[in-house]
């Protein structure tokens, strides 16, 4: 009995030492850790003219973080393009206006679905389908596109802002950078905050009928394969 007493002591001390000693080793990792790279700030939603990048909170970035703190301008200089005067037989050139959300805090699988499914929609049958995607991207591409039409009237002298289609939406990943994870005992994992940029061209008029190239139905693929056939030539022959 003593000696259960006495192995119980001493487990009991063990694992206390030990529990004390991870806490402290984690403690110095992490304080090694933040120190070592004190760069201090925090990433949050850009307002929407797209090139705000606002620090709120403070919180320490790891080296191997690769986010792009600038937002992307290339994008909103298509915007300051000027084309020479029309010819008199040149039909009207559309307008078109070019927009960005730099920084969205968003998975890029995710928004690129939404993205190619608004393409080649008016404006406001691209809203109502948005509106009816229970997702936190269709929010936000929605907003962007709502912030664009806006930018029509005032700035593109765009008259109605409903005689608008959406020419191009894509998205291009930001960067990320990594977090740690607590897990059970003493582990930690690494997580990855992932950012992206989201871009969006509206032009004035109506959308046309395919945006997409249409699938060819039964009668059309074999006058296609029917064409092949026809045109194949034998090798070193008359």
């Amino acid at each position: 009995m003593l000696k259960t007493c006495i192995r119980a002591a001493l487990c009991n001390s063990f694992k206390d030492q030990v529990q004390g000693l991870s806490k402290s080793m984690e403690g110095l990792l992490l304080s090694q850790l933040f120190l070592k790279f004190p760069f201090q700030g925090n990433l949050t939603k850009t307002q929407p003219n797209g090139n705000d990048f606002h620090q709120q909170r403070d919180f320490h970035m790891s080296a191997n973080s690769s986010i792009k703190f600038q937002p992307p301008s290339n994008w909103l200089k298509y915007n300051e393009l000027v084309f020479p005067p029309k010819e008199d037989d040149e039909p009207c050139r559309p307008a078109e206006i070019f927009h960005q959300r730099a920084h969205v805090k968003y998975q890029f699988d995710k928004m690129n679905y939404l993205c190619r499914m608004v393409r080649g929609m008016s404006v406001d049958e691209a809203r109502k389908q948005l509106t009816f995607r229970n997702r936190a991207g269709a929010t936000i591409l929605k907003e962007l596109i709502e912030e664009a039409q806006d930018m029509a009237v005032k700035d593109h002298n765009v008259e109605f802002k409903s005689n608008l289609w959406v020419a191009e939406a894509f998205v291009t990943p930001a960067g990320f950078f990594k977090g740690i994870r607590k897990h059970a005992k003493t582990y930690s994992g690494i997580v990855h905050y992932r950012f992206i940029h989201l871009f969006i061209k509206l032009r004035e008029g109506p959308p046309p009928e395919h945006y997409y190239t249409p699938e060819l139905n039964g009668y059309e693929l074999k006058e296609q394969y029917l064409s092949r056939l026809r045109n194949r030539k034998i090798v070193n022959s008359l």
